[in-house]
Parts: C-alpha cells; structure tokens; sequence
C-alpha cells in the first residue's frame, strides 16, 4: 500500500468515528424503542406459533392411539420385546444391572401418555405379569409441569416381595465357584421410579418418551453383538480352513513334479 492511500484510509476510518460521535443519544434511544417494539411482535408471532403448533400436535396425538393400540397389539405377540429393546438401547442398557433384565422380563406393555395439553406433561405406564420380585401389575411414572413452570414428578410405590428389592441389592454377587467377589453394577433400573430429585431433566424419562416409544422396533431389531462377533469368527475360521486347503494343494503339487523329477532321474540312470 502507497503512502498516500494509507492516509486516504486513515482519514476515512476518523470520519466514521467523527460521524458516530455525532449520533444524538436522543436518535439512539428512538432507535432502541423501535427495536424494542419490533421485537414484541416477534415475540407475539412467536407465542402464536406456539398456539398453533400445541394444537397441531394435540390433533395428531390423537390420531396416533389407534395405531399406538394396534402396536402394542402386534408386540403382545413377541416374547421379551420390551426387555430386549431396552437392553439394545445404549443409554437404557448402561442402566440394567442382571437382576434388572431378570425382572424385565416380566414386563409385557410400555405405553406413553401425553396429558391433554401436552406441554403439561406426560406419564410412562409399565404393565407386569406375575413375577417374583413385586405384587404391582403396573408401575407407573407421572411428570408434571404446574403453571408457573416448576416441574416435579410422582410414581408407583414398588411392593417388593420379600428379600426381593432391587433398589436394596447387594454390590456383591455370588460367582460359580461359591467365592464373593466384587461386581461392578449399575445402580438399580428400579430405582427410576423412587427418584424426583430433578424431574425437570429426567434422562431415563425423556428418552423413553422421545427415542423408544416413537419407534421401539428400530431397537428390538437392533442386532445382538454377540452373535455378531461369533458369526466373525466362523468366517474366520473358515478362511483359515481354505488357507490350509489351498496350502495342502500346493503342496500336493510340489511333491507330485518332485515324483515326475525322481522318475526322470530314474529313467536316467537305467540308460
């Protein structure tokens, strides 16, 4: 750059700040009520929208429980869905311990209930067989949103048959040789239901409602990794069976041209 564009420059720069200075505090503060009412009918389309998308969703919840009706229907008929969804899913997973998947097998219905305002809140029923562990046939888990906006939750008292709870479980668990030793566990899945410390992010909770419920076959049919693995390893397994073969057919190659060779060889000394 010329010495004498940098002075134009620098001249120009001084101009907008001279001009900014010049601005009235006065033209300042209209410019900030201008705003300040654009900005309220921003926020009242905003509310509007909010008005109008509830109702949207209201009418649609609507129109899905016929089709949520005939899913759980159609789930009936599979044993251990619901137990297997959620040891596929990878946050739910991480939160059953053995005993945990044990009593979940029991468990024959899921069903999520959106209140009537949806914004309001929501309850996650869970419906059991006879089972050795609890006298409850549901146990439910209700969360609530009062009007000022404070969240809170309440749920089934758990009626654990005896020596049966969960919640209460040792840290300790038998191994096939009679020894104790240490095993690491989550924390009881069971414990969800007994905890409303903070119902305003209620992980469990939410995902339930907003991952699984809307489409629990993706996890149901998610593949089990175990089989997975061994299904690896027979293709392993019989690569290594062709290697062989194909070894073992080279070499049935080397020593036939070594017998054409020593034939040869005879041949010669004959002559």
């Amino acid at each position: 750059m010329s010495a004498s564009a940098a002075k134009v420059s620098k001249k120009e720069l001084n101009s907008n700040y001279d001009g900014a200075d010049e601005t009235s505090e006065k033209e300042q503060q209209e410019a900030i009520e201008h705003i300040d009412e654009v900005q309220n009918e921003i926020d009242r389309l905003n509310e509007q929208a909010s008005e109008e998308i509830l109702k949207v969703e209201q009418k649609y919840n609507k129109l899905r429980q016929p089709f949520f009706q005939k899913r759980s229907e159609l789930i009936a008929k599979i044993p251990n869905f619901w137990v297997t969804t959620f040891v596929n899913h990878p946050q739910v997973s991480a939160l059953l311990g053995e005993e945990d998947e044990e009593a979940l097998h029991y468990l024959t219905r899921v069903e999520v209930t959106e209140f009537e305002d949806i914004k309001s809140g929501y309850r996650i029923d869970f419906y059991f067989e006879e089972n050795p562990y609890f006298e409850n046939k549901v146990l439910s888990k209700e969360f609530h949103l009062n009007e000022s906006g404070d969240p809170s939750s309440k749920s089934t008292e758990i009626k654990w048959k005896s020596g049966k709870d969960l919640t209460k479980r040792s840290s300790q668990t038998q191994n096939k040789a009679g020894k104790k030793r240490q095993h690491e566990e989550p924390e009881s899945f069971f414990t969800w239901f007994t905890d409303h410390s903070d119902a305003g992010a209620d992980e469990l909770g939410e995902v339930i409602k907003d991952d699984i419920w809307p489409n629990p076959l993706q996890y149901y049919l998610v593949p089990d990794m175990d089989d997975e693995e061994a299904e690896g390893e027979d293709d392993d397994d019989e690569e290594g069976l062709e290697d062989i073969d194909e070894e073992g057919d080279e070499d049935d190659g080397e020593e036939d041209e070594d017998d054409g060779d020593d034939g040869e060889d005879d041949e010669g000394e004959d002559d």
